[in-house]
């Protein structure tokens, strides 16, 4: 069995379960967590670790109406500028009902990379 080539961090490819745009490294899939393939070398290599975590509960206002909502994520570099925007979910609450949302960034470092060298633009 051949060892597995790992490319340029940051690159990606699709899930072929979800069709995610998900990290080529992963192992598994961040959306519908489906294994990807087999890593005997996991328990030895860096831990994953989530350095931002947000989570959240909206609730309507007692009224007749409606709340609706848009779950808009939105990623900008060290300039400021937007790289990435996705609308992750909308919806509606009805008075007495309630949405609680969780943004977690899951991060693991990468050995052996040196820094500006085959930077991808994310």
């Amino acid at each position: 069995m051949s060892a597995i080539r790992l490319g340029t961090p940051g690159a990606t490819r699709t899930c072929p379960h979800c069709k995610t745009t998900i990290l080529e490294s992963a192992n598994v899939c961040p959306a519908c967590q489906h294994h990807l393939r087999f890593d005997p070398d996991a328990g030895s290599k860096a831990q994953r670790t989530v350095p931002l975590r947000v989570e959240g509960t909206i609730r309507p206002q007692p009224s007749d109406g409606a709340l609706e909502y848009s779950m808009v994520v939105s990623i900008r570099n060290e300039r400021g500028e937007e790289i990435d925007r996705q609308v992750i979910g909308v919806g509606a609450l009805y008075p007495g009902e309630e949405r609680s949302f969780t943004l977690a960034v899951e991060a693991l470092e990468v050995k052996g990379y040196r820094a500006g060298k085959g930077r991808s633009r994310h």
